[in-house]
């Protein structure tokens, strides 16, 4: 699987609702969006500031007013340049989003692929990955509480003394040093 491309899926659950996100990570995501979005006259793109656009189909016709936040790397949840693009909630709307970002260049991302890149570009360790996944799950307020501390890295946090003390007891025994005689 390649990690320098562009990856695009919808982010919000399916069905109907007020707001649908389409997020894409990876490459240079604004110039996949940039020939079906137009931006007021004078758009600057601000990391991490949000800004209105028009989401226009291949005529050039108005989809719908969407809101969109640029997250530049690295300080993104991947770590790489994210994209995200609020629109109304309606399938239809999000899916052709979907298609005009495969059209330019994106590919449809894996489940938990945005996850997974922002593990392996070290913004998430293993534990937070999995608590990642555990929050989405979750079904009890005491589960999401659960997860959101080994999101912040509760988890991490008590093993790091016991891996630096395996690691520190591997290093003695490769170099052929009886820990017991320290």
């Amino acid at each position: 699987m390649p990690v320098h491309d562009t990856i695009v899926a919808i982010s919000t659950p399916p069905g109907v609702g007020g707001l649908g996100v389409v997020r894409l990570s990876g490459g240079d995501p604004r110039a996949i969006v940039a020939p079906f979005l137009r931006f007021r006259s004078g758009h600057a793109w601000t990391p991490w500031r949000a800004a209105m656009a028009h989401l226009l189909d291949a005529a050039g016709a108005v989809l719908d007013q969407v809101i969109v936040t640029w997250f530049a790397a690295p300080r993104s949840f991947t770590g790489e340049d994210v994209l995200e693009i609020s629109c109304h909630g309606a399938p239809v709307v999000l899916r052709q989003v979907v298609r005009m970002a495969l059209d330019q260049g994106a590919r449809a991302a894996e489940p938990g692929e945005f996850t997974l890149r922002a593990f392996l570009n070290g913004r998430i360790d293993l534990p937070q990955a999995e608590a990642v996944h555990d929050l989405i799950r979750a079904t009890t307020l005491h589960q999401a509480r659960v997860a959101a501390r080994q999101m912040a890295g509760s988890v991490s946090r008590a093993v790091e003394p016991v891996k630096a003390r395996l690691v520190e007891l591997i290093a003695l025994l490769e170099a052929g040093i009886d820990p017991d005689e320290l």
